[in-house]
């Protein structure tokens, strides 16, 4: 039976769990014991963890690679090895980042190999972003010649949904571009900006070389609408084009996780019954891997609060997160990369 919580249960819950006491002495009971020093705890994991991670990105700091090369990428979630890799080192410097052990660096960089790989980064082709918010890629697109459109929501909605007020929404164009990739009148001749709601796709766009979205489709409502969504993405292609998404991932548990909410998180079975549909449907789906890796920082699962909701007034503990993994409402994520290519 689900929980009820009622108004009285809860505020008799945060009463018990208050520090102090209205005259500030302790709030001694058993639960106000187990709980007192847990967020102490979670900043130890947080901390020691991005110690870490910088220790090992400073022994590993070089020079990057003069090209990417082929490595064969396969539909698979971020890992250390991957950080560690060549062509992570190659993307990061063509997008004008540091190769740091973040998802967010593999997700950007995952999807321009899993592009370049498969021929579609080439200079007259059109590509297509969906919720691409103030991403790098279509600046660095542009640069190579490539004709962009960039999507995200409607303004309006995206303001209701919180995404304005978190710089995770492109609502001009300015906002993708980015000075230190490419010169504004190639931008502005390259690039466009058109708001989709990505659960209705507009029938308009249509005959694109490849299209992408990073960790966008978890927030359409529901773990259906994320798999349609993915399907509906591959109309907007011409046959052989290359569609690559990548999302979150609950790895470690394939009994339960989270749906219909505004994150959902994507299990083994979602991705597998997935290939199979398109599969079916004549599509290629590159090989599954849901190897989440073996090395120190595939281990370090980051933990709230995250960055946003430390304390101003600690400014040093407010770094950027360095984390391949993160809990998400109780669920150990990762992200997650999906490579597919329109049937010919």
């Amino acid at each position: 039976m689900p929980f009820s919580k009622s108004a009285d249960t809860e505020a008799n819950l945060n009463v018990l769990l208050d520090l102090v006491r209205a005259d500030a002495t302790p709030n001694i009971n058993r639960l106000w014991a187990l709980a007192k020093d847990i967020e102490a705890i979670k900043l130890n994991v947080k901390f020691f963890g991005y110690e870490l991670a910088r220790e090992l990105y400073e022994a590993r700091a070089g020079a990057a690679p003069d090209e990417p090369g082929v490595v064969g990428l396969c539909s698979k979630p971020s890992t250390q090895a991957d950080i560690e890799a060549p062509w992570v080192s190659y993307w990061s410097a063509r997008l004008g980042m540091a190769p740091l052990y973040h998802r967010k660096v593999w997700e950007l960089c995952y999807v321009m190999q899993a592009l370049c790989e498969r021929g579609a980064l080439v200079a007259g082709a059109r590509g297509l972003g969906f919720g691409c918010g103030q991403e790098p890629l279509p600046s660095a697109m542009a640069a190579l010649g490539i004709d962009v459109t960039v999507t995200d929501l409607d303004p309006a909605e995206a303001l209701a949904r919180g995404w304005i007020t978190t710089t995770q929404h492109a609502s001009t164009l300015d906002h993708a571009f980015k000075p230190h990739l490419v010169d504004r009148d190639t931008f502005e001749r390259m690039v466009h900006l058109k708001f989709v709601d990505m659960n209705a796709i507009d029938r308009a766009l249509r005959g694109f070389d490849f299209c992408w979205s990073i960790c966008a489709l978890e927030h359409l409502g529901s773990i259906a609408n994320g798999l349609a969504f993915i399907e509906a993405s591959l109309d907007t292609l011409k046959p052989g084009g290359i569609a690559v998404h990548t999302t979150e991932f609950n790895f470690l548990r394939d009994d339960a996780t989270i749906d219909n909410w505004p994150t959902v998180l994507f299990q083994r079975r979602h991705f597998k019954d997935l290939a199979a549909r398109l599969v079916a449907k004549g599509h290629e789906v590159a090989p599954l891997d849901f190897d989440v890796g073996a090395g120190r920082l595939d281990r370090f699962i980051d933990v709230p609060p995250y960055a946003d909701d430390l304390p101003a007034s600690v400014p040093s503990w407010r770094e950027a997160p360095q984390h391949l993994k993160l809990m998400i409402d109780g669920f150990a994520s990762t992200c997650f990369g999906l490579i597919i290519r329109k049937a010919r």
